[in-house]
């Protein structure tokens, strides 16, 4: 199956000649199908512009979801077992699209509220400012082993868990792509609402596969985090700014820059290795870093305190706290050369040499 291509044509049929079983991610922007009563002007009755364009245009809920139910269905058969999908959408179209998945037998991890820090006005005057979208992640069955890099979403996030509201502006200025000085796409995404979906759910070498691919957004940021992209898009003209867009992307050089690798991924070293080789021996003396606590290390690797408490790095280090869990790895430190040093240090340098672990 050839990836990095952008296919120009309908969706559904361009769909059914994909592989069963042949990608890692869906990212759908389809039509919202929003339904415009007639033209939208300002109060100063300049005109604003908003999604007339044919390809959004439906005959009534029923074609659109019929629409709907088609592409989602190719959709659900070209992801892998473990693949997931992502559909963004308006109050008109999302909880329709939401009770499609469920009728697929998706299974929906989390709706994520886009929130516009840079919305458009409502001009009318008679509802609320709409200044977010929605998204829906799913996997492709309750039994998927999906892809979720937490660690990487929660670097991006200073540290902390990544919450299911994400606050990004709309794509404006030098992103935006314009033809004959109008915008070329009237509701191009940011790329920077892009890599956060491909960060948090895809890895390096992935395919993601987005069936409205529309000026490219999913291919531009998939080509530099080094991932791989099919795109489907209807319009020849949208087709030609994609390819040109996509064309002037320099892929992140090296993999290390790519994101934070999930702890899980790194390999198991028990505190005992640490004893087994030497670098810490029975009656060495631990303590936190500012010096509150301190341990003894016993020969079988678990901890004993002057008043006899004893237990492992982790259930002394909580107890010693009164916490109900801590992680003993970067709690406890040791003395050496006159420094104070983090027994993680230890674990990691274990971890590059790969001498370690149950012989």
């Amino acid at each position: 199956m050839k990836t990095n291509v952008i296919e120009c044509g309908e969706c559904i049929e361009k769909l059914a000649k994909l592989d069963n079983g042949s990608v890692d991610l869906v990212f759908a922007d389809p039509p919202y199908n929003l339904q415009l009563g007639g033209v939208l002007s300002r109060p100063d009755h300049t005109h604003v512009d908003a999604v007339e364009e044919e390809w959004d245009q439906f005959d009534s809920f029923a074609s659109y979801d019929a629409f709907s139910l088609a592409w989602l269905t190719e959709a659900r058969r070209v992801l892998k077992p473990d693949g997931a999908i992502w559909v963004i959408g308006s109050y008109h179209n999302i909880f329709r699209i939401g009770a499609i998945l469920q009728d697929l037998d998706f299974w929906i991890l989390n709706d994520v509220i886009w929130r516009k820090t840079n919305p458009m006005p409502n001009f009318r005057g008679r509802r609320f400012t709409n200044a977010h979208e929605t998204l829906i992640w799913a996997a492709k069955s309750q039994k998927s082993r999906y892809t979720f890099n937490y660690e990487a979403m929660k670097a991006l996030n200073d540290d902390v868990q990544m919450r299911s509201d994400w606050e990004l502006p709309i794509c404006t200025g030098a992103e935006r792509l314009k033809n004959a000085g109008r915008k070329a796409h009237p509701t191009q995404k940011p790329e920077s609402l892009l890599a956060r979906i491909l960060l948090a759910s895809t890895n390096r070498d992935d395919v993601i596969l987005d069936p409205f691919f529309g000026t490219g957004t999913t291919g531009a940021v998939a080509k530099r985090l080094r991932r791989n992209f099919i795109g489907i898009e209807q319009d020849p003209s949208y087709v030609k700014l994609a390819r040109e867009r996509i064309a002037d992307i320099t892929p992140i050089g090296s993999p290390d820059l790519l994101a934070t690798p999930p702890k899980r991924a790194k390999p198991k070293v028990p505190f005992g290795t640490l004893i087994e080789r030497g670098i810490l021996r029975p009656g060495d003396r631990l303590f936190d870093a500012r010096r509150r606590f301190s341990a003894q290390v016993r020969v079988d690797g678990s901890l004993v305190t002057a008043k006899h408490e004893s237990g492992s790095i982790h259930t002394l280090g909580a107890k010693l706290q009164s916490l109900p869990s801590c992680n003993g790895w970067t709690f406890w430190h040791v003395e050496r050369n006159g420094a104070d040093v983090s027994i993680d240090s230890f674990r990691e340098a274990l971890r590059e040499t790969g001498d370690f672990g149950d012989k």
